[in-house]
């Protein structure tokens, strides 16, 4: 059976376009069974730290008791992502790029020998086989454009970890035709996944 993590990004509980274009999607993923995993970064991720790093680059043998509880913390973020075969990602843009919260979930996802690995040739991305889907939400911003750093640093980082697939539904620019650029995402979405 398909697994799917999702990740809503938005910090509003309501009246969120990315968080209903998510629900959209998942509906549709869903429609011939899969389990579904869901991760609502705006409750809460543990910060990079200091702290995160002591205890993630320590061996589990030498941890103290808040090293263990920090790294389990991340290890339980990190098997998630390991155990999904999508990748539903509900990004909002803020201040022309990505919530603060979706760039922590990057930070304890990039892990050096597990998500990737440096060869002679360059990066490698270690999460062969995996697709996501970014449904993308903007006042202003339109996507592509000068002004959007999040979806080429999304796209980026996925590729980076191996994705081989990295699908993009928008609702961009919404302020000059939120109807319009909404019924275009929705029926984006039912194109996705028909």
């Amino acid at each position: 059976m398909t697994s799917i993590l999702r990740l809503d990004a938005t910090i509003k509980p309501e009246g969120s376009v990315s968080r209903q274009l998510t629900d959209r999607l998942i509906d549709r993923l869903t429609a011939g069974g899969a389990t579904v995993t869901t991760r609502d970064l705006a409750a809460g991720i543990p910060p990079v730290d200091p702290a995160w790093l002591g205890a993630v680059f320590t061996p589990a043998e030498a941890r103290d008791a808040d090293q263990t509880r920090i790294a389990a913390e991340s290890e339980a973020i990190l098997a998630e992502l390991l155990a999904a075969d999508i990748v539903v990602i509900g990004l909002p843009i803020y201040n022309f790029g990505v919530p603060a919260t979706l760039k922590t979930w990057f930070d304890h996802i990039a892990r050096k020998g597990i998500t990737f690995r440096y060869s002679e040739a360059g990066p490698e991305g270690l999460l062969k086989g995996k697709r996501a889907y970014v449904v993308m939400s903007s006042d202003g911003t339109r996507f592509g454009s000068d002004f959007d750093f999040a979806s080429g640093y999304v796209r980026h980082m996925l590729t980076f970890l191996g994705f081989e697939s990295v699908e993009f539904i928008t609702a961009d620019a919404m302020v000059f035709d939120p109807v319009g650029t909404i019924a275009k995402a929705e029926a984006a979405v039912d194109a996705l996944a028909a």
